[in-house]
Parts: structure tokens; C-alpha cells; sequence
């Protein structure tokens, strides 16, 4: 027989404020310690000298990840001039110096070229698979890691403050894959200086922002309370780009046993002009909505044909 998961049915979102020195993986096992949740996991990588927004699904809602992990992210980080380091993070060791300070001007008029599509060569020091292995193993063990450029999309950079000739404060509003690091080497290059990250903090990832997150102290002495779940978020709350489908608790145990339901007109009309373009882990996602039944997530489907179709089916318990 199969060996049972330990720990309890917990379903939902925690928005933790990841400190810094830690890996989002330990951050992951700390809420799921403190929830003694069955099953948890992450919706974004944040490096341990990263603090800021690292939104952790706990049971059923680990099956919304991919929403999450494809949404927007801002991040606010500052780039120290005249210094560029093996990791290109505060962290590495410098491997290239440069005597140039760029002024708010020149930094400023440099912005312009990387907002939009850009090709971004990825951080040597990343999880970054090559030949089965990861990168920054290969790069540890000392040998020589050429990872291919890759395209990605900024939508905003803004220069935010410059509070030395040293230093310069930007925010960055970007879609998914996007390295910190690439972007302050590159902005660097570009100003005829070397650069690198020497404090990033991500502010907001999809729908998350700041003004819901929760430090992990925090967390824990709410847990010591008995008050933890005040801090969960719906299963649901990381499915905010597709729309809703309300549903009777019949049209509910049908799409539970993975039948599809019969839509009214209105419903397929109402679906079909809400409908955008969406790909989400490489599943064109155009025509999903959620299904919700008295504020409860049932499933994700397809509405085609005057049908509901669901692909992803949730096990939750009113």
C-alpha cells in the first residue's frame, strides 16, 4: 500500500514576506511546518538575498501554481555601479571593476532599451538546466556554463532614486523569466560600466501585492494563537485573469466526477465576451473559466459549444 501523506487538508494562499538568507524552498517547508499542511509549494523563485513576495500554496491551491507563476511581478532592487561579481549579486566575487558612475540622466535615457521584448542571456549562477544539470552547480564546480539568450517581456523601468554616485534604486514591472541580475549586468553594459544587484525585493507577483503578505514571525505567532488561517486566501485567488462560472451544487458534483455541465446562453454569452488570449504553461487557456459554487472553487474548464468542459477539478470540502 501507499505510504499517506502526514499532515492535514489545508487549502489556500499564503503571501509570505520572504526575508532575506533564505531559500524559497525553506520558506516553503517553514509555512508548511507551521500549518502541518499535507502538500505546498511555491510560485516563484526568490534568491536568499531577495526579500519581498513569495506566495506559497498550500494543498488544493497548488494546483493554481501556474496562474501564479505567469503573472506580472514588480520587482524594486538597487544596482551598485563599478563592480561586477561572478553571481552578479551582492553575494559572488568581483570579477570586473569600472571607474564609470553613470549620472540620473544617462541612466534615465538608457531605460528606454529595455522596455518592451528583449533578449536577456540568463545568470550563470541560475537553476537553469544544462545537459541535466543545473547551472550554478556546473559554474560551482568551475566549468564553463554558456547559457542562450532567451526572450522576455518588460513592461515598465523606472528609475526610482540615486542616493549615491554609487548606487541607483529602480522598479521593474516584468512578465515571466525575467533575471534581476541579467538586467542591472546589462543596464551596466550599456553605460559603459559594470554593475551588479546589491539589494532586490519583489513587491508584487500576479494578483499578490504587499498589502496582504505576512512576515513569518508574524505567521508563527498567529499559529501559537490558534488564529493561522486568518492569514490564508482562497483557493481561487490566484485565478483572477480567467472569469468566473457560478454553479448549482448539481452542476458541482457533476464537474467533480469530470462531466461536463450544459451552459444557458446567457452564461456562454457572458463567458465568451470576457474571453482574451492566455497561455499558461503552455496550454492556451482562452477559453477556461473557474467554476465557483457559493464562493467555493469546483474546477477549471473549457466553455465551448455551449458546454463546460473541466480540465482541473478541485477537491474541497464546503
Amino acid at each position: 500500500m501507499a505510504r499517506r501523506r502526514k499532515g492535514l487538508d489545508v487549502h489556500g494562499w499564503i503571501v509570505l514576506d520572504k526575508p532575506l538568507d533564505m531559500t524559497s524552498t525553506q520558506a516553503v517547508s517553514a509555512v508548511r511546518r507551521i500549518f502541518n499542511a499535507k502538500k505546498a509549494g511555491h510560485a516563484g523563485t526568490l534568491d536568499p538575498l531577495a526579500s519581498g513576495l513569495l506566495p506559497i500554496a498550500l494543498g488544493e491551491a497548488t494546483k493554481t501554481v501556474p496562474f501564479a507563476v505567469e503573472g506580472e511581478k514588480i520587482y524594486r532592487f538597487t544596482v551598485k555601479w563599478g563592480e561586477r561579481t561572478d553571481t552578479l549579486d551582492a553575494e559572488g566575487e568581483i570579477v570586473a571593476t569600472s571607474d564609470v558612475r553613470p549620472d540620473r540622466a544617462a541612466i534615465e535615457a538608457a531605460l528606454a532599451g529595455f522596455i518592451g521584448d528583449i533578449e536577456q542571456v540568463p545568470p550563470v549562477y541560475s537553476a537553469i538546466k544544462v545537459d541535466g544539470e543545473r547551472a550554478y552547480d556546473l559554474a560551482r564546480d568551475g566549468e564553463t556554463v554558456e547559457l542562450e539568450a532567451r526572450r522576455v517581456h518588460v513592461f515598465d523601468l523606472r528609475l526610482m532614486d540615486c542616493p549615491s554616485p554609487d548606487m541607483a534604486v529602480l522598479e521593474m514591472r516584468c512578465g515571466k523569466g525575467v533575471y534581476v541580475r541579467s538586467l542591472a549586468r546589462d543596464l551596466a553594459f550599456a553605460l559603459d560600466t559594470e554593475g551588479h544587484v546589491a539589494a532586490l525585493r519583489r513587491i508584487r507577483v500576479g494578483r499578490f501585492d504587499e498589502a496582504e503578505s505576512t512576515r513569518l514571525d508574524v505567521l508563527e505567532e498567529m499559529a501559537h494563537k490558534g488564529a493561522a488561517s486568518e492569514a490564508l486566501l482562497p483557493v481561487q485567488t490566484a485565478l483572477d485573469d480567467i472569469p468566473a462560472l457560478a454553479v448549482t451544487e448539481e452542476e458541482a458534483f457533476q464537474l467533480k466526477q469530470g462531466r461536463s455541465i450544459v451552459l444557458l446562453p446567457r452564461q456562454a454569452l457572458e463567458l465568451k465576451t470576457q474571453r482574451r488570449p492566455l497561455s499558461i504553461a503552455g496550454r492556451d487557456c482562452s477559453f477556461s473559466a473557474l467554476a465557483v459554487c457559493k464562493d467555493q472553487a469546483v474546477a477549471i474548464g473549457d466553455a465551448r459549444a455551449g458546454k463546460f468542459q473541466p480540465w482541473r477539478v478541485f477537491n474541497l470540502t464546503p
